[in-house]
């Protein structure tokens, strides 16, 4: 099964492939808006990025832009989709169909993205069987089975945490090498396995920081005290 962490094998950072997407998400907005062209400052700008970091980050896809003129916003589009694996169809199976489940099933703009949400997966009886977004919710045993027959690429995993890691080792053992983790634990996997976690309360507590911070909260102590 392959997996779409294409980036990584073409020698191009990982710091600059968690970039990209952000520059896409710009470009499409551009798009949208009827924009032909742009310059590296506009568009460091709109991705919140300095603009030197931007253009390097771009010349590992081999785009330079043009002196005077800027990048082409609609080849910019295709070269960053095609770096990211984005102009081929990604099946995603989300296993655990709780409210955040649910939510990501009925989220429109994975299809806009290149993500097509295949299957729904959980382990509650009362769930399964739901219609959900169009699609038929169906029993955790029928796991390794869904990931076959869909061709599932990547696997959203939105389960409690008690259960993640191992519908976690199911999943990989089915041939899915490529996760985007939301429970609240982290997971135990092989090197040829990509994680990528989301801990929304780890967001929020940060953010909790800075507005201490902001609000002249307390300070650290001093070393030895």
């Amino acid at each position: 099964m392959k997996s779409p962490s294409q980036p990584r094998d073409r020698g191009i950072p990982e710091a600059t492939v968690a970039r990209l997407p952000l520059y896409l998400r710009a470009l499409h907005g551009m798009a949208e808006r009827g924009i032909a062209t742009v310059s590296s400052e506009d568009l460091a700008v709109a991705a919140g990025v300095n603009s030197a970091k931007l253009r390097k980050d771009l010349s590992h896809l081999g785009s330079y832009g043009t002196r005077g003129v800027g990048y082409d916003v609609e080849y910019l589009v295709y070269q960053i989709s095609r770096e990211l694996g984005l102009t081929q169809d990604w099946a995603v199976a989300i296993v655990g169909v709780g409210n955040l489940g649910r939510a990501l099933a009925n989220y429109g703009g994975f299809v806009s993205r290149g993500f097509r949400v295949a299957a729904l997966v959980d382990a509650d009886p009362e769930v399964v069987g739901d219609t959900i977004a169009g699609l038929n919710v169906e029993h955790i045993d029928e796991l390794e089975t869904v990931i076959g027959q869909r061709g599932v690429s990547i696997v959203v995993l939105a389960t409690p945490a008690a259960a993640a890691q191992a519908v976690c080792d199911r999943v990989i053992a089915a041939g899915v090498t490529s996760i985007l983790n939301f429970a609240p634990v982290v997971l135990s996997v092989p090197d040829s396995v990509d994680v990528r976690k989301v801990d929304l309360s780890i967001e929020l507590q940060i953010l909790a920081f800075h507005e201490q911070r902001k609000a002249g909260g307390p300070l650290m102590a001093m070393d030895g005290q």
